[in-house]
């Protein structure tokens, strides 16, 4: 999976010759040919015709030998989100597995939304729904966002931080528990590249020092390991294993140390041909050098939850420097690259059968199903689902010696609802390797725990849903008071939307009222307004999305008097035209003569893209689209269309404030000056400083005409060595 190759449809598809049948291959060639023509006007960012983008996703799949369905809806992936077919049109083109599978990871629509993170919440509910039915739904949506993070640089540096930040959230970790590492280091990688790039440019270029001497010390510690192996006739491929920046950056991060205090960024990987010649490779690696107290791992034994096998180890090499080691059969090899994907490749047409121990290891997934039951909305099942499936797991054994795998952080309570849901609400205590424990006590790994539960136990308190940790042991609470409850839900519900009706600036009286609170009770199939209340006071529903509803037609009422607002001001506009000359370089299509001024807090310039904003008894304010300052909904009744007066554009310069980062060096700002200085750009102000790790940044305010010439700018920046990022500043 090369990162720097984009590759062809015919390339694509010879890749799934060496493994698919002719049949497979033609049907993989229909869905290119389709997707080709669904797309074939429609561009990326990069100004790329867009079918380069679903090649790319087909491609990695191909890589892994996903079957002819899997690779089909990755070409197909995005033509149901953005063209005008449907997926019953994929269904009847192909079958309804692609078209599941297509309809698995395309984005919710046409439905409006409180907030940007409430739909982005949805869309992954959604996609983890259709997940936990077919694990291929999450593998097609890992090689589109690996393929979007490759190409990530042609977009703005705000959506550049925010698509890192849920990359490293939601997809690295899912990649980490399918097993996936080939996937999941380059997701963490390009990942910090965007949101910490002095912390990841400044890790490669100490790297990049370092490297000759690493490789020299690799070269004979390997030389020395075949030696060994050829004396005991064990047949291995072995090699050094490069260490990613991502993990070297977690590691200063999380232990506070500096990059020369980071002391595994050795290691050796060794891939034998059975079990038994990893155990004997073992023990001559032990012979040779000294083994570090506490560092041996034996994930053979006792293999980790997304299936990954081997011996890990660390030494004290031939210098004296700690030396890592990983032990691992061809198989465990494969599965330790592609994860859960290696069960699901295909060899000559025919699929390899996942098998029961497949399905009871990916377990964790189908109780994604329950979580999305029991939870209130969206963004508190994803909450739920980041703990559960993305922390690091613990396993406990009960009296008997039965292993309870459990998220990092549980405690006996999570475990007592693991067990049944019984013995979680009779449980009044709880032993720890025959010890008493609170119930908070955070379990670690080969505890043996037993629950105390008593048959005359009240049931759960409330204080438990604070102490539990899973999403299972907190739905099943509140089940519990679901059920015991209903009057104090029924008060406490009812509380909780007259809040936010009053939030809203409806009076209570008018909204409550009793046909409309029954119309509203019919809509989420409520048999009265009792259960609807008692719906909300156990979280079963929220409170805004009822008060939403019955406060709908009122709303539409509201905005449509704001519209009358809105065209009283553009009245009031024309009223007070400006009695100055114009010279912002800005318009109102169709209004002349009004007094326009551009916002400082965004300084927009030509080429942008901008909107009005009219503002009282001071004309109109010009913004860039996605200034922060224009994104409420109370800033948006008042927006009007703008646009750039060519003509002004020619000759009137726009001040731009930019920051520039890079490695600290001598007579590193004179070059910038200079670079600048040759793009023939005035400078205005500059200034800069330095940290202790040597990151220079550079603040310049600079006269420029429109955007290709802050571009201009910015790529002459950019050739100059060490130079790391150069970004346009917000005020």
């Amino acid at each position: 999976m090369a990162n720097d190759q984009v590759l062809t449809a015919e390339q694509v598809i010879d890749k799934t010759r060496k493994y698919l049948s002719e049949e497979d291959v033609q049907f993989v060639q229909q869905a290119y040919e389709y997707a080709k023509h669904a797309h074939r006007e429609q561009y990326r960012k990069s100004g790329e015709p867009y079918i380069i983008h679903p090649i790319q996703v087909a491609g990695i799949l191909a890589d892994l030998e996903m079957d002819p369905f899997t690779v089909s809806a990755g070409f197909l992936h995005d033509v149901v989100e953005d063209t005008d077919i449907s997926l019953t049109d994929i269904e009847d083109a192909f079958n309804n597995e692609v078209a599941m599978l297509v309809d698995g990871v395309t984005k919710l629509g046409k439905i409006k939304y409180k907030s940007k993170e409430e739909q982005q919440a949805e869309n992954h509910r959604k996609m983890f729904v259709a997940m936990a039915q077919d694990i291929r739904v999450i593998l097609i949506k890992l090689a589109d966002r690996l393929h979007n993070m490759r190409t990530l640089k042609h977009l703005p540096a705000e959506k550049q931080r925010r698509i890192s930040n849920e990359t490293l959230e939601i997809f690295a970790p899912l990649a980490h528990r399918l097993g996936i590492s080939k996937i999941k280091w380059e997701l963490e990688d390009t990942s910090l590249r965007y949101l910490n790039p002095q912390q990841y440019y400044r890790i490669v270029n100490l790297m990049k020092k370092k490297r000759a001497e690493r490789e020299q010390y690799l070269d004979e510690v390997v030389d020395e390991m075949k030696q060994r192996m050829n004396e005991v006739s064990i047949r291995s491929d072995i090699s050094g294993r490069p260490k990613h920046i991502y993990s070297i950056y977690r590691k200063m991060a999380l232990q506070n140390k500096q990059f020369n205090e980071i002391y595994d960024l050795l290691a050796v990987r060794i891939i034998v041909n059975s079990i038994k010649d990893c155990y004997a490779v073992l023990g001559i690696i032990h012979t040779c050098w000294k083994p570090m107290p506490g560092r041996f791992k034996d994930y053979i034994a006792m293999p980790k939850p997304n299936m990954y096998q081997s011996l890990h180890t660390t030494v004290i090499g031939p210098k004296g420097d700690p030396l890592e080691v990983q032990i691992r059969t061809s198989d465990m090899h494969r599965i330790a690259e592609f994860g859960v994907a290696a069960h699901w490749a295909y060899k000559e047409g025919k699929q390899v059968d996942p098998g029961a121990s497949l399905e009871t290891k990916l377990s964790w997934f189908r109780e994604i199903l329950e979580f999305q039951d029991d939870s209130a909305n969206a963004e508190e099942f994803m909450e739920s689902l980041k703990f559960d499936l993305f922390s690091d797991m613990v396993f406990v054994f009960t009296p008997k010696g039965d292993v309870i795998e459990l998220p990092s952080g549980s405690v006996p309570i999570d475990f007592s609802y693991r067990i049944h849901s019984e013995i979680g609400n009779k449980t009044i205590g709880a032993k720890v390797n025959g010890k008493m424990v609170t119930l908070d006590y955070q379990l670690k790994t080969g505890d043996i725990v037993e629950i105390l539960t008593s048959k005359h136990s009240y049931g759960p308190s409330k204080d438990w849903l604070k102490l539990a940790q899973t999403s299972q042991a907190k739905n099943k609470i509140r089940q519990f008071f679901k059920k015991q409850r209903k009057e104090e839900n029924v008060e406490k519900g009812k509380e909780l939307i007259e809040k936010e009706i009053r939030s809203m600036d409806f009076d209570i009286k008018e909204i409550l009222n009793p046909d409309n609170v029954k119309r509203i009770c019919e809509k989420f199939n409520f048999a009265n307004e009792e259960d609807m209340f008692a719906a909300v006071g156990y979280n079963g529903i929220t409170a805004l999305q009822v008060a939403n509803r019955l406060t709908e037609k009122w709303r539409k009422m509201r905005d449509r008097e704001q519209e009358a607002d809105i065209v009283n001001a553009v009245s009031e506009l024309k009223s007070f035209p400006s009695t100055k000359k114009r010279e912002s370089g800005v318009r109102v299509s169709g209004i002349d003569n009004l007094l326009i001024r551009l916002s400082r807090c965004c300084n927009p310039i030509p080429g942008d893209e901008i909107v009005g904003f009219i503002t009282k008894g001071r004309g109109v304010s010009v913004h860039r689209d996605d200034c922060t300052n224009i994104d409420q909904d109370e800033a948006r009744a008042r927006l009007i269309p703008v646009e750039w007066e060519t003509a002004l554009n020619n000759r009137k310069e726009y001040n731009v404030d930019i920051e520039i980062t890079g490695y600290d060096r001598r007579g590193l700002l004179n070059e910038v000056l200079q670079a600048v200085n040759e793009t023939k750009t005035n400078i205005s102000a500059v200034s800069g400083r330095s940290d202790r790790n040597k990151m220079a940044t550079i603040t310049m305010s600079i006269s420029i005409l429109n955007v290709n010439h802050l571009q201009k700018v910015a790529d002459r920046i950019k050739q100059i060595p060490d130079i790391y990022a150069v970004r346009r500043m917000m005020n």
